[in-house]
């Protein structure tokens, strides 16, 4: 067989469940196994005291078909002290995530999957929020479970995590009883080009939108966002991500209104024997 169909028949599988890799959330299903992939993870904050920047560059284990593990970086520009607002970028930690398949059925063009996951966060931030992110503002850690259906071109997902913050070293959670909170996520994908696959050099289109949520349990306050964007995967390795999360409602207090999202990655597959 000519080595152009056989590399085909290798990636069919990844191109075609394209639309299932969401922009801002984790779908149930992981990536390949014993495959080693890279992100860089950039925010642009639009906040009430002027924008800010953030970047997490991550790194992506496929340790198994069921077991993924990241692990990511925090970049800010931000306060540091809480006597001085002025903005600087400097690090400002890291988390580690795991996440672990526990059910999976699969069809012809069709499966359904769900996972469980935890992060465990740290921080040097100034704590200027009683909103719990643990993606750079807060040290702390959160576990919950992901479903994942995807029907031929349509991926839909939804996850539900507990969140629990603590101290960022000598930065004290200035928030009262605030620490605890309730994440809530719902997904829809579609793969829009090719319209059919004849070569896995093809480059993929997809777009969604996504709804994610916060309700601290302490306060009992809570915020909705939306996120529309776009995805291109080329060469089946390759990955672009636009996106724009705003928000819908919201009483729990955050210092950012709305947030741009650029996302590239790159994927190196069956780097591990």
């Amino acid at each position: 067989m000519h080595i152009k169909y056989i590399l085909f028949a290798f990636f069919l599988p990844l191109t075609s469940a394209g639309q299932e890799l969401f922009s801002f959330t984790e779908p149930a299903s992981n990536m390949a196994a014993k495959s080693l992939g890279f992100r860089i993870n950039n925010r642009l904050l639009l906040e009430n005291n002027g924008n800010s920047y953030h970047l997490n560059p991550e790194v992506m284990f496929g340790v198994s078909r069921k077991i993924m593990i990241h692990a990511d970086l925090f970049f800010g520009t931000r306060p540091r002290e809480l006597t001085n607002l002025n903005k600087e970028f400097d690090f400002d930690g890291g988390s580690i995530y795991l996440k672990y398949r526990v059910y999976s059925q699969d069809e012809v063009h069709s499966h359904f999957r769900i996972a469980a996951y935890a992060r465990l966060s740290s921080s040097n931030a100034y704590i200027k929020q009683p909103a719990i992110d643990l993606h750079g503002n807060n040290t702390g850690y959160e576990s919950g479970l992901i479903a994942t259906k995807l029907i031929n071109k349509v991926a839909l997902s939804a996850s539900v995590s507990f969140l629990h913050a603590t101290d960022n070293g000598t930065k004290k959670f200035g928030y009262g009883n605030s620490r605890n909170a309730i994440d809530y996520t719902l997904s829809v994908g579609k793969l829009m080009l090719p319209k059919e696959y004849t070569d896995y050099k093809q480059t993929n289109l997809n777009i969604m939108i996504e709804m994610l949520g916060q309700y601290n349990t302490g306060v009992r306050q809570s915020f909705l966002d939306i996120a529309p964007s776009i995805q291109f995967i080329i060469l089946s390795k390759m990955r672009v991500d636009l996106g724009y999360r705003f928000p819908l409602t919201q009483s729990l207090f955050r210092t950012d209104k709305s947030s741009f999202l650029l996302r590239l990655e790159y994927n190196i597959f069956n780097v591990f024997k």
